[in-house]
C-alpha cells in the first residue's frame, strides 16, 4: 500500500462505513509526477488547490480485530492442539537463517538429538516429546526436519506473516493440517507457545531452547524469562530455558545483562539463574539429561 506524496499540501480521512475509508489528496503541483496505489482510486476532479484524487482503502474489519472474543477463540484453539499433541520443547529462532546458514543445521541436529529415550541417538529423542516451533522457515523450519527426523511429534504456532517468510501462504510447505494453527493474533500464538512447554506433572519433560534471532525471537525469550522470573512458570515443576550461544551469538547481550547487574536494574546472579547458555550441542543435551535424571541405558 505505498504511495508518493510528491506535491500533496493535505489529506483528509472520510468514512461512512466503518469498513470503508476514502482518503482524498491535494496536490498543489498537478504537474509533478504523483503514483498511488493505495487501494482503488474513485474519482479524479480539480479544486482551487490542484487535482484532488479520493481512494478508497482496503476493508478492515475492525469489529473482529478488537473483539477480545476472538483472541479467546484463538487461545482455545492453541490450548486444543496442545492437549492433542502433548508438550514438549518450544523452539525459539530466526526466520531468516535458511540451509546455507550453520546455525540451521546446528538447530537440525540439537532438534533431531532432544526428541527418544535412546541416549544421545542423534532434545526430541532425549526427552521423547514434541517439539514445538512458530511453524515458520529458517531455524524454526531446522528445528520440525530435526524431530521429524527423529519420528517425533511436531506440533506449530505460524502467524499469518513471517519476517523472511517463504511464502505468501497460510498453509504450511509440508506439515500436516491437524498438526498446526495459523494464528491471527500474536498475543494468542504467545499463549500457545508459553503454555506448551510448562509441565503439569512430574513426568513432562518440556524445555524451552532460544535459538539465534533477531527481534521476534527476543521478544519471545525475554517474555518467557519474565514468567519464569515472577514464578508464573515454573514454580512448582521448574523448566529447563538454554540460550544456544552458537558461535558467540548472544554474547554482547550477555554482556550487556551483566552491565544491568552492575547498574543495579537486574539483581547479582538472577538472569543467569533463570536460563543455561550454551555453545555446543553435545553440552546443552548433558544438561537436559543431568535435569530430568536420563541415564545411559
Amino acid at each position: 500500500m505505498g504511495f508518493s506524496l510528491m506535491g500533496l499540501t493535505g489529506f483528509h480521512v472520510s468514512s461512512q462505513n466503518p469498513h470503508e475509508r476514502l482518503v482524498k489528496f491535494h496536490c498543489s503541483n498537478p504537474k509533478k509526477k504523483q503514483s498511488f496505489n493505495l487501494g482503488s482510486c474513485l474519482k479524479y476532479g480539480s479544486s482551487q488547490l490542484g487535482t484532488l484524487v479520493m481512494c478508497k482503502c482496503e476493508g478492515i474489519d475492525f469489529e473482529e480485530r478488537t473483539s477480545p472474543n476472538e483472541v479467546k477463540k484463538e487461545i482455545e484453539k492453541c490450548y486444543g492442539l496442545i492437549s492433542r499433541l502433548g508438550r514438549g520443547v518450544v523452539y525459539l529462532g530466526s526466520s531468516r537463517m535458511g540451509p546455507d546458514n550453520p546455525h540451521y543445521e546446528q538447530t537440525l541436529e540439537l532438534s533431531k538429538e532432544s526428541s527418544s529415550r535412546a541416549y544421545f541417538s542423534q532434545i526430541s529423542l532425549l526427552l521423547d516429546c514434541t517439539s514445538w516451533t512458530g511453524a515458520g522457515p529458517g531455524l524454526m523450519d531446522a528445528a520440525i526436519k530435526g524431530a521429524l527426523q527423529a519420528e517425533k511429534p511436531v506440533g506449530g504456532f505460524k502467524i499469518g506473516k513471517e519476517a523472511g517468510e517463504w511464502t505468501t501462504s497460510n498453509i504450511h510447505a509440508y506439515l500436516p493440517s491437524e498438526t498446526y494453527l495459523t494464528c491471527r493474533f500474536f498475543s494468542a500464538r504467545k499463549h500457545g507457545l508459553v503454555d506448551a512447554a510448562v509441565r503439569k506433572s512430574d513426568s513432562d519433560r518440556t524445555a524451552v531452547v532460544a535459538l539465534p534471532g533477531g527481534i521476534g525471537t527476543l521478544d519471545e525469550m525475554f517474555e518467557i524469562l519474565t514468567l519464569i522470573q515472577l514464578q508464573r512458570i515454573g514454580s512448582e515443576l521448574p523448566v529447563p530455558f538454554l540460550v544456544m550461544n552458537y558461535d558467540s551469538f548472544y554474547s554482547k547481550l550477555l554482556e550487556f545483562l551483566n552491565d544491568c547487574e552492575k547498574r543495579g536494574t537486574v539483581s547479582i546472579g538472577e538472569v543467569a539463574s533463570l536460563w543455561k547458555v550454551f555453545d555446543k550441542n553435545a553440552d546443552a543435551l548433558e544438561y537436559l539429561a543431568e535435569f530430568y535424571n536420563i541415564r545411559k541405558a
